[in-house]
């Protein structure tokens, strides 16, 4: 999951004031610190969210399993740790283990920086291979050219994430409608609230929401090449092929029949969530970490989900990467607390708590709707149906499909000159990598 994004100068000048302020492990200098007595631990998720409660129980375990080792926690922000990543793991401020953004443009990155630690041992020895499915191990992989997909293990991840609809009962119900299981029966829906004056999307078009729609929407024409050429650089992709356009155009279409709201170009997906959480609109479609906090705070009405109507193939992946940095002062006891996040107990705990864990049984989440949410998951990931994120392939390109899909709600720009901007830095990044 992708969160909004600040100034790159205020990022840098909080960073250096938590790093003044920050142990860094041990003073243990053995390769991969077996005898360390701390354990410096990053990661950014919130106390109450799935990843939060789940983490801290991890080291709960982990402390009760290592006496007399001392785990520093430290909550950082997305924003600050995915803008300085370089800077923090190339000092000696790094800390031993930390939670970290999957994709090309990150993880791969700094793989190819040399600034995180080869897993690959570690993850066969412990069995973590035999509990991740195929397409979840893609982006744990990375090639010499920070490639993911093949390569050395540089993360693991312990949870999973996909886009899914959201929609309100009570809306669907007020107008005689059933949940559709095909995108014409999809469009007629959307129809029928337009007719009635109601707009049908939520949607947070100055950040990440919109552009899966996008992708959701390009993904109904695509195939596993074709996300294989767009993701992994298998084979040139033609941005006016007809994935890409089809995904365009529709999305322009949507704007210009109701759908999305031309004032949802400024709306951020924090306001977009609580919207949907207020009744205003019927639809939101988005990913599964909004799902737990739908489920505590909606109380005036019955929601459900469904995949997008039609689509084989969806926008997610694993969740974020637990990454060991090649600097890191502790390592065997990082690889012990990585064991421990992938633990049943951990596991269940992370999928009753409203997210998707990876090595859990479902049998054992409790709550209806959790179990569900996992078994969804479970089923698309088996049948290899996460496509991964539309911004992942080239740095810097969340901003360029945030701005492009913004042109595309607010009328600035026609689906074929959106498609050549996006184009540009996506063949300029091929280019740098000689591809």
């Amino acid at each position: 999951m992708l969160r909004s994004r600040s100034g790159l100068a205020a990022g840098a000048l909080l960073l250096a004031a938590t790093l003044g302020l920050t142990a860094c492990g041990s003073d243990d200098s053995s390769t991969e610190g077996a005898d360390a007595k701390t354990l410096t631990l990053w990661h950014y998720e919130g106390p109450n969210s799935a990843m939060g409660i789940a983490w801290n129980k991890a080291i709960e375990l982990f402390k009760a399993g290592h006496p007399g080792v001392e785990v520093k926690f430290e909550e950082k922000g997305f924003e600050q740790i995915q803008q300085n990543a370089q800077m923090i793991l190339n000092s000696d401020s790094a800390p031993d283990i930390l939670e970290y953004n999957k994709g090309n443009a990150t993880a791969g990155l700094l793989s190819k920086q040399g600034l995180l630690t080869d897993l690959s041992d570690e993850f066969t020895k412990r069995g973590w291979d035999s509990k991740l499915s195929s397409s979840l191990q893609t982006t744990a992989k990375y090639d010499e050219d920070g490639i993911m997909g093949n390569g050395k293990v540089f993360g693991v991840p312990n949870y999973g994430e996909f886009v899914t609809v959201y929609y309100n009962k009570k809306m669907f119900d007020q107008y005689k409608l059933a949940v559709p299981t095909s995108f014409d029966e999809f469009t007629k829906v959307m129809d029928t609230f337009v007719a009635n004056k109601v707009t049908p999307l939520a949607v947070g078009g100055a950040e990440y929401p919109a552009q899966q729609i996008f992708y959701e929407l390009a993904l109904s024409k695509s195939d596993r090449a074709f996300v294989n050429d767009y993701q992994l650089y298998t084979n040139k992709v033609d941005f006016k092929g007809p994935q890409f356009t089809y995904g365009a155009q529709t999305f322009a279409d949507w704007v210009a029949k109701g759908y999305i709201s031309k004032d949802s170009a400024g709306i951020k997906a924090e306001d977009m969530g609580v919207s949907f959480t207020q009744g205003k609109f019927p639809i939101l479609i988005s990913g599964s970490w909004w799902y737990g906090r739908f489920a505590s705070e909606i109380k005036d009405f019955d929601w459900g989900t469904f995949l997008f109507p039609g689509n084989t193939l969806h926008p997610g992946s694993s969740g974020n990467l637990w990454v060991v940095p090649e600097k890191s002062k502790a390592k065997a006891l990082a690889y012990d607390f990585i064991d421990i996040t992938m633990q049943p107990e951990v596991q269940a705990l992370l999928g009753n708590s409203g997210g998707v864990p990876v090595a859990a049984d479902p049998a054992a989440i409790t709550d209806p709707k959790n179990r569900e949410l996992v078994e969804t998951f479970n089923r698309i990931s088996t049948a290899d149906g996460l496509a991964f994120y539309p911004d992942w392939p080239a740095p810097g390109y969340y901003d360029v499909l945030v701005a492009g899909t913004q042109g595309l709600i607010n009328g600035s720009k026609t689906p074929d000159a959106f498609l050549d901007e996006i184009a540009k830095p996506y063949n300029e990044n091929l280019a740098d990598l000689g591809k």
